[in-house]
Order: structure tokens, then sequence, then C-alpha cells
């Protein structure tokens, strides 16, 4: 089996309508880091049939300039099996699995995908998956069962509003805008979920998508606190996800001073009267390696 980890995760997933190939075409051009090709939300059940034909058409023209992810519907509804019966041949750089409660839905996709691989002639293991793993009840409690689910697991993300829905909740933000405890808790177990399962943490949506600012300062902190990507709903939203994940010249100088003050091989470091051990080279080393990451995509 191909190791899914052996490619690089995105720093921006744009969100495309499965049956738009319009937006589509407009998507190559804003060249995020990915697309998430739609067949759950974004597409009304009568037209989930034409979009799989158009996504699968999609994957299969043309040279691959970004890559190019499905969301499928949720394991637990007969479209799911539709969906990746369809999809698959084209050979998607992922699936992104919706509405999980554990690791348990990962393992049974990569199951599913193990056979299809074979059935369409695609390498084995080629095919990765990321979950949106906090849209259930259940899901919450779950954040930890994902670790060794499956070599193909390359990242957790999480989502507040259908977790909102499914406790009945009518918002899931304070007046102020931030969240309440109940998808903060979410967002952290997320994270924690990711980081110890070995995978990349991908930040959820910006909804308000014409608040640039918002975006770019809500980013900025979700980059510092450990998430590696995000994703988009907008075209808009793409590079400002991008310079976002961009550590500024001022963090920049910094751990490459840090990374040099541990030149001499020494367990500790001192630096502008800080003392400095193994934790704060390891930061330094992640921001100057996100860094040398933005340079290489743009």
């Amino acid at each position: 089996m191909v190791p899914a980890s052996t490619n690089t995760v995105p720093r921006s997933f744009l969100f495309v309508p499965g049956d738009s190939e319009r937006k589509m075409a407009k998507a190559e051009v804003i060249k995020p880091d990915a697309i998430i090709l739609d067949l759950e939300d974004a597409v009304a059940a009568s037209r989930r049939e034409t979009a799989r034909g158009i996504v699968t058409s999609y994957l299969l023209g043309g040279a691959k300039q970004i890559q190019r992810w499905v969301r499928i519907n949720p394991l637990h509804t007969d479209d799911s099996l539709r969906d990746l019966a369809a999809v698959i041949q084209g050979a998607p750089d992922g699936i992104v699995l919706p509405k999980t409660n554990s690791g348990a839905d990962v393992s049974q996709l990569s199951s599913m995908l193990d056979v299809l691989e074979v059935r369409e002639g695609v390498a084995r293991g080629s095919v990765r998956i990321m979950p949106v793993a906090t849209e259930t009840a259940e899901a919450v409690f779950t954040l930890g069962t994902y670790r060794a689910s499956s070599a193909r697991l390359v990242g957790l993300t999480w989502g507040a509003e259908d977790l909102s829905a499914a406790v009945g909740a009518t918002h899931n933000r304070r007046p102020d805008g931030t969240y309440d405890d109940l998808y903060r808790t979410a967002r952290t177990l997320c994270l924690a979920g990711a980081k110890a399962a070995g995978v990349s943490a991908i930040e959820t949506i910006w909804a308000d998508f014409r608040d640039s600012a918002g975006l770019q300062a809500d980013t900025v902190t979700a980059r510092r606190l450990g998430f590696s990507g995000r994703m988009a709903i907008h075209p808009d939203q793409v590079a400002v996800i991008h310079e976002a994940f961009r550590p500024s010249s001022e963090e920049l100088d910094y751990a490459r001073r840090v990374i040099g003050a541990f030149a001499n091989g020494e367990g500790a470091a001192s630096l502008d009267g800080k003392m400095l051990d193994m934790p704060h080279m390891k930061q330094a080393q992640n921001i100057v390696a996100m860094a040398e990451k933005s340079e290489k995509k743009g």
C-alpha cells in the first residue's frame, strides 16, 4: 500500500459544488492547494446523480494542477457507496468523509477503497481520507480513536454547523462572535486528536466570506495553535488563507535565531535572556518549515 502521508497536505481546501462545471473551472484559476468536489451539502438530492457524473468527468479530464478531493455523503446513507463507486475511477487525491462518529468509520471507508481501487485499476492506498470529525454529538467523545484507524488518514477537520444542528442549538457563537463552549471544545479536541494520530489538523470554514480581516486574524490564530490548513467556501478566501499560513518575517527571524542558539548540539540554550529547551527548538523548526512550504507553493 502507498503510504498516504507521503503526499503534501494542503493549506487551503476550497469547497466546490459537485454539479457546477463553471465553478470547477474557476477554482483551477484561483489555485487553492486543493478543491473539495462536494457531493453532500452543496448538492440537492435530486441532482446527486448528475453531480456524480460531472465530478467523475472532471477527475478523469486534464492535468492535475491542484489536488482534487471529493466529499461524499455520510457512510450511513445509501448515497455514500454510489458516490464512491462513481468517482474512484477518476483517482481523486482524497475523500472527505462527513458526519463520522469515530475512527471506525475511517477504517470502514478504507476497506471500501481497497476494493474499489483494485476494481478501477487505481494505485492501492493512493486515495487518502480526511474526516469531518465533530459533526455528531457522539463524535465529540471519540476524537482520540483515529490513531491507527487507517494508513490513508492524513488529516482531521471539524465543523460547528452540523454539530449545532445535531444538539438542537439555535446558534454556535456568542454575541461577541466567539464560539460557545461546545464548539471550542470540539475544535480543541480535533486538534489534539489529529496530533495524537500523527496527521494534520485542518481548521473549519470562516462563514462570512466578505470578512477578510476576520478570516485573516482567525487563521493566524489557528496556525499558532497548531492547525496547518483551512477550509474555504469562497474563492476570495484562498489568498487570505495562504497569507495567514505564511509566518511573519519577525516570527521567521526569531525562529532562525532559536535554531542557531542550539548549533552547539546541547539540549538547552539561552537567547535574549531567556532559557530555551528542545520544545522551543521544535517550535522554531516548525515555523521555518511552514515558511519554506509557503515559499514553495506561493
